[in-house]
């Protein structure tokens, strides 16, 4: 039984004398306990605003948000902001971007930790201390008692994003969401990171949701990925799968543009043309038909369905939306 269940989530920003902007279209994905599922997309694709969604972190003015994210058939999006509070850090957690502005600049470390074994289990603040310090401790924070007392602009980016891990984790989360916890650390960092997360999905069996546009990260931390465009998964699959038999051309591109250690000498990279702003409506057809190599005249008329797909199937099945995918064959 899955833990999450999304079904049509969609998200639209509308301000006053302004078109509405639908950021995402009709979203599903499932999260098995244990499992790391995978967002991935450019920037704009919709990976942030559809983990906020799940959140209820979305202001609640100038937005309309639809469909169903169950969490062991417990509608989220339909609970109160009391009950959501209730829910938040104990049952589900996020970590942020930018730990930097995620974090109060003007409260302790300590107490910034403290407050959400207060809030949901219930410990005093002595011994809510000594647990903020075990949890720094564990998420490999050097000093962990005299980092306590300190100030977010105090800790390198690294232990702040370290500080951040250790609040979500407070409370044994059955579901983490991490929405780019590598941005603007440098690689050693990025890896020390990544690292932590997979060792502490592995201890605790916690769900991980991991948002990213690094396909580096899907390829040492995802069991299963959604490559999104234009706020809809265009396909879902196993991660060796992806790499191997990429069948979207959204998917296929995006793995063209990174460099390789096998390719030859002097080889160019092949990236994606023109931007996330040149597409058209789903409603009318394919988003991704402008920056496709492979569009013809249906992928503009006629929207793509989400569909199995077993001719790239390395190992179960995939879902694919594309009228025209890539023609590849199996690796023996």
């Amino acid at each position: 039984m899955a833990l999450l269940e999304v079904r049509d989530l969609r998200v639209v920003f509308q301000r006053k004398g302004e078109v509405p902007f639908t950021a995402v279209d009709g979203v599903d994905f499932d999260v098995e306990p244990g499992q790391t599922v995978g967002l991935v997309g450019e920037s704009g694709c919709g990976k942030s605003v559809t983990a906020m969604s799940i959140m209820g972190l979305l202001p609640k003015r100038g937005n309309k948000v639809t469909g169903s994210a169950k969490f062991e058939d417990t509608e989220l999006l339909t609970l109160s902001d009391r009950q959501m509070r209730d829910r938040r850090g104990r049952d589900l957690a996020m970590v942020f971007q930018d730990p930097l502005s995620s974090l109060n600049p003007v409260i302790p470390i300590g107490l910034q930790v403290t407050e959400v074994l207060e809030r949901h289990r219930d410990m005093s603040r002595r011994k809510a201390m000594v647990e903020a310090a075990d949890l720094l401790d564990r998420v490999g924070i050097p000093d962990p008692r005299r980092r306590l007392d300190e100030y977010p602009h105090q800790l390198s980016g690294g232990m702040r994003q370290r500080a951040l891990i250790a609040i979500a984790l407070a409370c044994q989360p059955r579901l983490l969401i991490a929405d780019e916890p590598t941005t603007a650390l440098d690689v050693t960092i990025q890896a020390q990171i990544l690292a932590l997360l997979a060792e502490l999905v592995r201890d605790s069996g916690t769900a991980l949701i991991m948002i990213t546009h690094d396909l580096g990260v899907v390829a040492g931390l995802c069991d299963e990925v959604n490559v999104l465009y234009g706020g809809r998964v265009v396909e879902r699959g196993g991660r060796h799968d992806l790499f191997q038999v990429p069948r979207h051309p959204y998917t296929y591109g995006l793995l063209q543009s990174i460099p390789r250690l096998d390719a030859p000498k002097g080889e160019r990279l092949s990236p994606i043309r023109g931007s996330v702003q040149d597409n058209i409506p789903w409603t009318s057809g394919c988003a991704f038909a402008p920056r496709c190599p492979n569009a013809t005249d249906t992928c503009v008329e006629v929207t793509p369905e989400m569909v199995p797909d077993g001719a790239g199937s390395v190992r179960g099945e995939r879902l694919l939306r594309c009228h025209n995918p890539v023609a590849q064959e199996v690796p023996a």
